[in-house]
C-alpha cells in the first residue's frame, strides 16, 4: 500500500453478502502436478454447485494466463507473482461471497501459504489432487510433458522444477482410479460437512 491510497470500508460487508447468497465464502485451493486432474476436478465441483444454486466463479491457471497474468513467464519470480496475483483476486471474489474455486500448480509450499495468509481465517480450503507422475505423463492432456521430457519446455513442474507435496491439506484426494464425479463429490461433503454450503 502506497502513501497515497487508505483503504476503503463498504458499506455492505462479506456477512451480508453471504447471508443473501445462503453459503459461507471460501476458496477452494486445488494444487497438484499438471495432469493430475485439478482443472477438471474443478469444473465438475463447479458444476454440482451450480446445480445446487450456490454462487462461485472458476479461475483456472491457464485462463488467468489469457488475461490479467498475461506477460508472465514461468521463471521463479513470475510464478511467485501469478499465484499472489491469483490470491489477491481470489480474495476480492471471496469478499462478494463467492465459493471461489480455483485451479493452479502452485508448487511451492510458500507460495499456498502466501496466499492462505491472505485469507480470512477459515476461508482457504487447500485441495490436493494427488496423482502420480507416471499417471499424470500418461493423461499428459496437453502434451507438456512430452515437451519437457524432449528439453523443449525448462523448468517443469515434476520434471525439472520439483512440486513441494502440500504438508496438511483440507481435502486430498488420490485422483487415480476413481471418476471425476467420485472425485468432485469428496468436495462437495466436505463443504457441506463444514457449513460452507
Amino acid at each position: 500500500m502506497t502513501s497515497n491510497t487508505v483503504w476503503h470500508e463498504h458499506h455492505v460487508s462479506q456477512q451480508q453478502r453471504a447471508i443473501l447468497k445462503q453459503q459461507k465464502p471460501c476458496i477452494l485451493w486445488f494444487t497438484g502436478l499438471s495432469g493430475s486432474g485439478k482443472s477438471t476436478v474443478a469444473n465438475a465441483v463447479e458444476n454440482m454447485l451450480f446445480g445446487m444454486k450456490k454462487h462461485t466463479y472458476l479461475l483456472d491457471g491457464d485462463n488467468v494466463r489469457q488475461g490479467l497474468n498475461k506477460g508472465l513467464s514461468f521463471s521463479e519470480e513470475d510464478r511467485i507473482e501469478n499465484i499472489r496475483r491469483v490470491g489477491e483476486v481470489a480474495n476480492l471474489f471471496c469478499d462478494a461471497g463467492l465459493v471461489v474455486v480455483t485451479a493452479f500448480i502452485s508448487p511451492f509450499e510458500k507460495d499456498r501459504k502466501m496466499v492462505r495468509k491472505m485469507a480470512m481465517s477459515g476461508q482457504f480450503v487447500e485441495v490436493f489432487i494427488d496423482a502420480p507422475l507416471s499417471v499424470c505423463e500418461q493423461r499428459d492432456p496437453k502434451g507438456l510433458y512430452k515437451k519437457a521430457r524432449a528439453g523443449e519446455i525448462k523448468d517443469f513442474t515434476g520434471i525439472d522444477s520439483p512440486y513441494e507435496v502440500p504438508v496438511n491439506p483440507e481435502l486430498h484426494i488420490v485422483n487415480d482410479g476413481i471418476s471425476i464425479e467420485e472425485a468432485a463429490t469428496q468436495v462437495v461433503d466436505y463443504l457441506k460437512r463444514h457449513a460452507y454450503i
